[in-house]
Protein backbone atom coordinates (compact mmCIF):
# COMPACT_ATOMS: atom_id res chain seq x y z
CA UNK A 1 0.00 0.00 0.00
CA UNK A 2 1.16 3.66 -1.26
CA UNK A 3 -0.33 6.87 -0.78
CA UNK A 4 1.99 9.28 -2.17
CA UNK A 5 1.12 13.32 -1.18
CA UNK A 6 1.95 16.50 -3.58
CA UNK A 7 1.28 19.61 -3.70
CA UNK A 8 2.94 21.29 -0.75
CA UNK A 9 4.59 24.48 -1.07
CA UNK A 10 5.78 28.28 -0.39
CA UNK A 11 2.13 30.54 -0.47
CA UNK A 12 1.64 34.04 0.29
CA UNK A 13 -1.24 34.73 3.13
CA UNK A 14 -4.52 34.79 1.26
CA UNK A 15 -3.16 32.50 -1.51
CA UNK A 16 -3.96 28.58 -2.52
CA UNK A 17 -2.96 25.51 -3.10
CA UNK A 18 -3.89 22.17 -4.04
CA UNK A 19 -2.87 18.94 -2.34
CA UNK A 20 -3.36 15.78 -3.86
CA UNK A 21 -3.00 12.47 -2.43
CA UNK A 22 -3.09 9.05 -4.56
CA UNK A 23 -3.47 5.74 -3.38
CA UNK A 24 -2.47 2.66 -5.15
CA UNK A 25 -2.50 -1.30 -3.22
CA UNK A 26 -5.88 -0.64 -1.80
CA UNK A 27 -9.55 -1.04 -3.08
CA UNK A 28 -9.50 2.50 -3.24
CA UNK A 29 -13.29 3.32 -3.81
CA UNK A 30 -14.14 1.45 -0.20
CA UNK A 31 -11.76 3.76 1.65
CA UNK A 32 -12.09 6.65 3.58
CA UNK A 33 -8.93 9.54 2.69
CA UNK A 34 -8.30 11.99 5.27
CA UNK A 35 -5.47 14.59 5.14
CA UNK A 36 -3.97 15.63 8.55
CA UNK A 37 -1.26 18.69 9.55
CA UNK A 38 1.26 18.59 12.11
CA UNK A 39 2.80 21.83 12.86
CA UNK A 40 6.28 22.21 14.39
CA UNK A 41 6.12 21.34 18.11
CA UNK A 42 2.83 20.10 18.16
CA UNK A 43 0.55 17.12 17.70
CA UNK A 44 -0.67 15.73 14.35
CA UNK A 45 -4.43 17.10 14.09
CA UNK A 46 -7.16 16.39 12.17
CA UNK A 47 -8.20 18.34 9.03
CA UNK A 48 -10.49 17.11 6.61
CA UNK A 49 -11.55 13.73 5.38
CA UNK A 50 -13.63 11.54 2.49
CA UNK A 51 -15.75 8.56 2.92
CA UNK A 52 -16.55 6.11 0.77
CA UNK A 53 -19.43 7.57 0.55
CA UNK A 54 -18.49 11.03 -0.47
CA UNK A 55 -19.70 12.69 2.73
CA UNK A 56 -17.13 14.99 3.39
CA UNK A 57 -16.30 16.49 7.16
CA UNK A 58 -14.00 19.64 8.01
CA UNK A 59 -12.04 20.77 11.03
CA UNK A 60 -13.89 24.28 12.37
CA UNK A 61 -10.25 26.13 11.87
CA UNK A 62 -10.51 25.07 7.70
CA UNK A 63 -14.28 25.08 7.46
CA UNK A 64 -15.41 27.26 4.10
CA UNK A 65 -11.71 27.56 3.07
CA UNK A 66 -10.65 23.81 2.24
CA UNK A 67 -12.89 21.84 0.16
CA UNK A 68 -12.01 17.73 -0.08
CA UNK A 69 -12.81 16.03 -3.32
CA UNK A 70 -12.33 12.41 -4.93
CA UNK A 71 -11.46 10.32 -8.10
CA UNK A 72 -12.20 6.75 -7.85
CA UNK A 73 -10.80 6.32 -11.46
CA UNK A 74 -7.46 8.10 -10.68
CA UNK A 75 -7.33 7.13 -7.24
CA UNK A 76 -7.03 10.24 -5.98
CA UNK A 77 -7.78 12.64 -3.15
CA UNK A 78 -7.37 16.51 -3.41
CA UNK A 79 -7.47 19.49 -1.17
CA UNK A 80 -8.37 22.61 -2.48
CA UNK A 81 -7.03 25.24 0.26
CA UNK A 82 -7.86 28.66 -0.42
CA UNK A 83 -7.76 31.91 2.03
CA UNK A 84 -4.07 30.49 3.20
CA UNK A 85 -3.41 31.90 6.75
CA UNK A 86 -0.02 31.58 8.39
CA UNK A 87 -1.22 29.25 10.80
CA UNK A 88 -2.37 26.53 7.95
CA UNK A 89 1.84 26.21 8.34
CA UNK A 90 2.36 22.59 8.79
CA UNK A 91 3.20 18.95 7.11
CA UNK A 92 0.29 17.72 5.80
CA UNK A 93 -0.17 14.32 5.68
CA UNK A 94 -3.00 12.00 4.03
CA UNK A 95 -4.13 8.47 5.40
CA UNK A 96 -6.42 5.89 4.72
CA UNK A 97 -9.03 3.30 6.17
CA UNK A 98 -11.57 1.11 5.03
CA UNK A 99 -15.32 2.80 5.38
CA UNK A 100 -15.95 6.10 6.47
CA UNK A 101 -15.37 8.96 8.32
CA UNK A 102 -14.08 9.83 10.86
CA UNK A 103 -11.13 7.46 10.19
CA UNK A 104 -7.67 6.01 12.82
CA UNK A 105 -5.56 5.44 9.85
CA UNK A 106 -4.19 2.14 8.82
CA UNK A 107 -1.90 3.71 6.22
CA UNK A 108 -0.11 7.00 6.15
CA UNK A 109 1.39 8.63 3.48
CA UNK A 110 4.59 10.55 3.46
CA UNK A 111 4.09 14.60 4.52
CA UNK A 112 4.07 17.45 2.20
CA UNK A 113 5.15 20.87 3.44
CA UNK A 114 2.80 23.77 3.46
CA UNK A 115 3.69 27.14 4.18
CA UNK A 116 2.00 30.15 3.99
CA UNK A 117 4.02 33.62 4.59
CA UNK A 118 2.38 36.66 6.44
Amino acid sequence: VQLQASGGGLVQSGGSLRLSCVASGISFRYYAIGWFRQAPGKERKRVSCISSDESTHYEDSVQGRFTISRDNIGNTVSLQMNSLKPEDTAIYYCAAEFGNCPIHPTYWGQGTQVTVSS
